[in-house]
């Protein structure tokens, strides 16, 4: 089975990929998107990012794959913190609802 990842998700990890940030830190939400940020910045869009990075590493596919996890893995983790954060904030409706 082929897995797919969401565009949003992809992006984020391209961003990632060509940051300053090192892929054995464990980034702080806050450290993840700021680097998301300067990245985009930096590479004047997320298709620069992408295309850096293919760039950068196309002769070294080998070299690139454990920044590739490690890139994927952060961008997956800030989308499911957002979901979680979503969920909690809608719960406390749910529970004031009244009984049927």
């Amino acid at each position: 089975m082929i897995a797919t990842t969401d565009p949003i998700t992809a992006a984020r990890a391209a961003a990632l990929f060509v940051s300053d940030i090192s892929a054995s830190h464990r980034p702080t939400r806050a450290e993840a998107e700021a680097a998301i940020r300067r990245a985009i910045r930096i590479h004047r869009g997320v298709h620069e990012c992408a295309a850096d990075m293919a760039a950068n590493y196309g002769d070294y596919p080998e070299l690139a794959a454990a920044r590739m996890m490690w890139a994927r893995s952060v961008a997956e983790g800030l989308r499911h913190r957002a979901v979680l954060s979503h969920l909690d904030r809608q719960a406390p409706r749910a529970w004031l609802a009244p009984a049927a």
